[in-house]
């Protein structure tokens, strides 16, 4: 058995890779040694002047070799090696074609005259002879920082044309290359319209996408051509690009996806490159489909920021694009899907028909689609029985697809950090009001005083809330400070589509209703109603410059849809309408204000109690101000609908 280990465990050792480097490791080893024993040091022994001149005038020199002249290397004659001197100098490297002794001899003319008069002397017969050697070992040093510099060189070179782990989009040599990542036959994309929860108008158009690729003879034999682009347009977070997978893998073709910001490069010229590439791929794949996310990082209008110049890359990026969609046939089948959430500031160039032929608007989830979404997001959780995704999906108005993966993450994250075995439905409470008002935090210095102005303002709140019709039922309200805020309270709006004027005002009232309450009981206002005000002032505006709701302004609007407003440096109205439209938004203010002074006098006994429950409790539900005011007379149920919501219709906090 252990045998049969030790086997398994040989084969499951890999050898290293064989690399090229090793080679020049080798060589390089190999002349260094050559030229370390090949240089004679370690054979030769150095002499002093006066032990050269002993064995001079001794005769037993045979040849003497003047190295690069600055060295003698001496030679001893055969039968002079027998010598007891000598003999015990030998070493093992010694052989009879290397010196056995060098000297460094100092100026050469003199040892020259030196020899001449020594071998005339004692009638001497050795040879002098003369030799230039090259050490490279030496020459290397000398030139290694040019070495260094060199190979520093070759090293970037060779990772900027494809050595390194940049890949094909950072290679020098292919840098006009498209950064595109391929899904096809080997790469399958696995997402496809089952994983899309709602989006069903959105998932109905692109529907159509799919069928062209699929079988475009169908549409072609009735002479209609095949639609060369789709624009997913919508709020961040409600699934565009989820959306343009799954058409990938409904399709089953070739998936090209990229980013708007793959095209934008620091050299001049690359973007366009990079499109004419990418196009090419394309069609050489046909039928496929190319994706671009955030495309409005490319196709931002011309000719607005001047500053640039003309030559601008990004331009030069959006032209090429522009030419690409127009130029390419339509029998290529390559359809064009892009994502943004900034329509409005798109060329008008890539929007028209013939490029970006359908506009499919994502918009936020309805009540049905949420909880469509919520039983997609919920599969990996281990829910407890009592968790009610109907009612989440009522208490999430206002979330987007991102957002409701976000909550059942953090209600699971909330259930493990009090050690539940599974997740209960008021995890996923505790994470709305997580995601929603902020993290609780109870350790936070507040004083009886601010304590009691903070309670009297959220009681001042639900109570006008309660008593207006129009105003959005509230759910939960509490005191204990979250995020920034001091308090606050939770209500449910409406889904709709149209808002009416009195609609505005009741929630204008209700919002202004915590700062009447603090003048009404303590006769004195505090700075903890900023963002109400913030709120209140933003829709009075609204109502008098947006809407035309406004009888002295009249059914006039200074809204751009377009965008062209925000480069402009005039006001679309004149001094004296401006004037007229400030004295307006304070008007409707002011009213509103003192209507919500009158609802909570006549009421100030049970805005008292309210306030107090509230100091009690720290937190307090809908059945408690049914407990205090009774049931409210206009108050309907929620119905299930799948009538899509509007931007304003979120999930609201009173600070």
């Amino acid at each position: 058995m252990s045998q049969n280990k030790k086997n398994t465990t040989n084969k499951n050792i890999k050898p290293p890779k064989f690399n090229f480097y090793w080679v020049y490791g080798i060589v390089l080893v190999l002349f260094i040694g050559y030229q370390f024993f090949n240089s004679g040091s370690l054979s030769s022994k150095n002499l002093s002047q006066n032990e050269f001149e002993t064995i001079l005038t001794e005769g037993d020199i045979d040849k003497i070799l003047i190295v690069n002249r600055d060295i003698a290397n001496i030679f001893i004659k055969s039968d002079a090696l027998e010598k007891e001197k000598h003999k015990k100098n030998k070493t093992s490297l010694y052989s009879i074609n290397t010196p056995m002794y060098y000297y460094n001899f100092g100026d050469l003319q003199n040892f020259e005259k030196e020899l001449n008069i020594k071998k005339s002397e004692n009638n001497l017969d050795f040879d002098l002879k003369y030799e230039e050697k090259t050490n490279f070992l030496e020459q290397i040093f000398i030139y290694l920082p040019f070495i260094f510099l060199i190979g520093l060189w070759i090293y970037f070179m060779r990772r900027m044309s494809g050595g390194g782990a940049g890949g094909g989009g950072g290679q020098i040599f292919s840098i006009g290359k498209s950064k595109a990542k391929l899904f096809d036959q080997d790469q399958k994309v696995k997402t496809s319209f089952k994983d899309v929860a709602g989006l069903e108008g959105a998932k109905e158009e692109v529907q159509e996408i799919v069928d062209f690729l699929k079988s475009p003879d169908k549409y072609t034999a009735l002479g209609g051509k095949i639609p060369k682009g789709a624009l997913l347009v919508g709020p961040p977070g409600t699934g565009k690009t989820l959306l343009a997978k799954a058409v990938a893998g409904e399709a089953g073709v070739p998936f090209f996806s990229l980013s708007g910001s793959d095209f934008v490069e620091m050299f001049v010229g690359v973007g366009a490159s990079r499109v004419r590439d990418l196009f090419k791929q394309a069609q050489q794949k046909s039928p496929s489909i190319i994706f671009i996310d955030e495309i409005d990082a490319i196709g931002r209008s011309r000719g607005k920021s001047n500053i640039t110049g003309g030559n601008d890359e990004r331009e030069n990026t959006l032209n090429q694009l522009l030419t690409e969609m127009d130029g390419f046939g339509t029998d290529t089948n390559v359809i064009v899907i892009a994502a943004t959430n900034r329509a409005d500031v798109l060329d008008k160039a890539l929007m028209r028909a013939g490029r970006f032929d359908r506009q499919i608007y994502v918009d936020l989830p309805d009540l049905k689609e949420r909880e469509q979404i919520f039983k997609v997001h919920i599969k990996p959780i281990k829910l407890h029985k009592d968790v009610d995704i109907s009612f989440l999906s009522q208490q999430t108005p206002g979330f987007s697809g991102a957002d409701i993966a976000n909550l059942c993450n953090e209600a699971a994250l909330i259930a493990a950090r009090k050690g539940k075995k599974a997740v209960h439905h008021q995890d996923f409470l505790d994470a709305v009001d997580r995601i929603v008002g902020g993290l609780e935090k109870k350790n936070k210095i507040i004083s009886p005083k601010e304590k009691k102005t903070i309670a009297f303002h959220e009681a001042g709140h639900a109570t006008a809330s309660w008593m207006l019709e129009h105003a959005a039922p509230l759910v939960k309200v509490t005191i204990v400070p979250r995020g920034q805020s001091l308090g606050a309270a939770w209500y449910l709006p409406e889904e709709r589509q149209i808002v009416q004027a009195e609609q505005m005002l009741d929630e204008m009232c209700a919002t202004l209703a915590g700062r009447a309450a603090e003048k009404l009981m303590f006769d004195k206002i505090s700075t903890g109603a900023l963002n109400d005000l913030e709120k209140v002032t933003r829709q009075a505006k609204a109502m008098v410059t947006v809407y035309g709701l406004n009888d002295k302004i009249g059914n006039i609007t200074y809204y751009d849809s377009s965008g062209q407003s925000d480069y402009n440096f005039t006001k679309p109205y004149s001094e004296e309408t401006a004037q007229v439209i400030d004295k307006e938004i304070s008007q409707i203010i002011e009213i509103q204000y003192q209507r919500a002074i009158q609802i909570l006098s006549d009421n100030k006994d049970k805005l008292i109690t309210l306030a107090e429950l509230l100091l009690e409790k720290e937190v307090i539900f809908k059945k408690d101000l049914e407990t205090i005011f009774g049931k409210r007379a206009f108050e309907v149920e929620p119905k299930e609908t799948t009538t899509e919501t509007n931007s304003e219709n979120s999930l609201e906090t009173e600070e």
